[in-house]
C-alpha cells in the first residue's frame, strides 16, 4: 500500500491526535486535523513521559524539543500521608529504550507537539457532528457547515467521542468515585520535598497527592486525588473541601493546601470507560481516550495515546490495505490498554471504597450528572 495516496482526516487535536498527524504526515500521507476548539489550549497540570514515549518521540526526531521542556526524573517514590517512605523504583524500561521519564507540564506538551505540524494541517473551530462510514472512506460533517471526506479517519476525539458513540458503542463514560484536584505551584513552595525531581506519591486514607516536579520551569504539579460520591463532571468545589482531603497529612502538604489560589486549581471528576470491543471499521479507527479512557493512577493516558499513534503509522506502513492496517493495529494495541484499564481501576482498598460508596462500587454507574 502507498500511504503516500492517502488523504487522512484526524478528529481532535489533543496528544492522540496530534501526535498521531506527526506519525501519519512522516510517512507522506496527506493529513488534516479537526479541532473543536478556536485554540489549541490544555488545562490541567503535569504529566510524566515513560520511555517508551520518549523512544517514539527520538524515532519522530521530536525528542530534543521535548526534552527542551521537560525535567528529567530518575524514580517514583511511594510514601505514606507523614512522609515515611514505603517504596522508591527507578522508572521501568529505562534499560530497553536509552531514556528515563520526563515530567512535562500538559500546555507544554501539546504546544510542542502541535508546533511541529506542518502550518494549514491542523484546522482549528471544526466540531464534529456526523461521520457516515461508507466502506472505502469517510465523510465528516461539521457544526460549521464544513464537510471532510477521507480514505482513512482517525477518532481522537477524547473520552466524550462522538466517532466513537456514532460508529462504534453508545456506552458512556463511567464515573471513577474521585476527584482530581490540581494545580501548579512554585517550587520554593514545597518545603524541599520535590528538590530531587522524584515524582511522589503520598498515601491517605481515601486520598492519594502526587508531587510532580517541573524542575525546568522552577514549579511543581500539586495533584490531590480523593474519594467522593460527587459524580458532577465539574464538580463546585472550596477550599475548605480540599482541606479536608489532606486532613492528617504531613504538616507541609497541609500548608500547601492552604496555600492554593482556588481560582487557578482544575477540579474534575475523574471517569474512564469501559473496553471497546471493536476500535474500527474498514476507514474509521479510534485512538487514545476515544479508544481506551482510563483513570489517571498509572499515568498511561497520555503515554497509550502516543504508543497509538506510532502504532498506528507503523501498521499502515507495514500493510497491504488500510483494513489490514487497522486490524492489526487494534490486535497489537488493544490487550495492551485492555489491562492498563483494568489496573488503573484498582487504585482504593476495599475499606475505603466501603466508606464512600456503602453497598455500590464507583464503575458500576455510567455517567449521568453534568456530562
Amino acid at each position: 500500500m502507498d500511504v503516500t495516496n492517502l488523504d487522512i482526516a484526524i478528529v481532535g487535536a489533543g496528544y492522540a491526535g496530534a501526535a498521531a498527524a506527526k506519525a501519519l504526515s512522516d510517512l507522506g500521507a496527506r493529513v488534516t486535523v479537526y479541532e473543536q476548539a478556536s485554540e489549541i489550549r490544555e488545562v490541567g497540570a503535569g504529566i510524566g513521559l515513560r520511555p517508551s514515549s520518549m523512544d517514539q518521540f527520538n524515532r519522530w526526531g521530536i525528542g530534543e524539543a521535548i526534552k527542551a521542556v521537560s525535567s528529567a526524573s530518575d524514580a517514583f517514590a511511594i510514601r505514606t500521608a507523614d512522609d515515611h517512605p514505603i517504596a522508591r523504583e527507578e522508572w521501568p524500561e529505562k534499560a530497553a529504550y536509552g531514556e528515563t521519564t520526563h515530567l512535562i507540564h500538559r500546555g507544554d506538551f501539546i504546544e510542542a507537539l502541535v508546533g511541529v505540524l506542518p502550518a494549514g494541517m491542523v484546522k482549528l473551530g471544526h466540531r464534529l457532528e456526523k461521520v457516515v462510514d461508507t466502506g472505502a472512506g469517510a465523510t465528516l460533517t461539521f457544526a460549521n457547515g464544513e464537510t471532510a471526506t477521507a480514505d482513512l479517519v482517525v477518532g481522537a476525539d477524547g473520552i466524550k467521542s462522538l466517532v466513537r458513540e456514532q460508529l462504534f458503542s453508545q456506552a458512556q463514560p463511567v464515573f471513577a468515585g474521585e476527584h482530581a484536584y490540581r494545580a501548579v505551584i512554585d517550587v520554593a513552595d514545597t518545603f524541599g520535598m520535590t528538590d530531587d525531581g522524584d515524582l511522589r506519591m503520598f498515601i491517605g486514607r481515601g486520598t492519594k497527592v502526587y508531587l510532580l516536579p517541573l524542575l525546568h520551569r522552577g514549579q511543581v504539579s500539586f495533584d490531590i486525588t480523593a474519594l467522593s460520591p460527587d459524580a458532577t463532571w465539574a464538580p463546585a468545589i472550596t477550599k475548605a473541601d480540599v482541606l479536608a482531603t489532606v486532613e492528617g497529612f504531613d504538616e507541609r502538604i497541609v500548608k500547601m493546601t492552604e496555600a492554593l489560589d482556588m481560582a487557578t486549581v482544575n477540579v474534575r471528576a475523574v471517569y474512564d470507560i469501559d473496553p471497546v470491543d471493536t476500535w474500527h471499521s474498514d476507514s474509521v479507527v479510534l485512538i487514545g481516550d476515544a479508544a481506551h479512557a482510563m483513570c489517571h493512577h498509572q499515568g498511561q493516558g497520555a503515554n497509550s495515546a502516543i504508543l497509538d499513534a506510532g502504532a498506528l503509522a507503523d501498521t499502515l506502513a507495514a500493510a497491504g490495505s488500510v483494513t489490514e492496517a487497522l486490524a492489526s493495529f487494534q490486535a497489537t494495541r488493544k490487550p495492551v490498554t485492555d489491562e492498563l484499564q483494568r489496573i488503573s481501576r484498582h487504585g482504593w482498598t476495599e475499606d475505603e471504597l466501603d466508606e464512600v460508596f456503602p453497598g455500590q462500587k464507583p464503575g458500576q454507574v455510567a455517567a449521568t450528572t453534568g456530562a
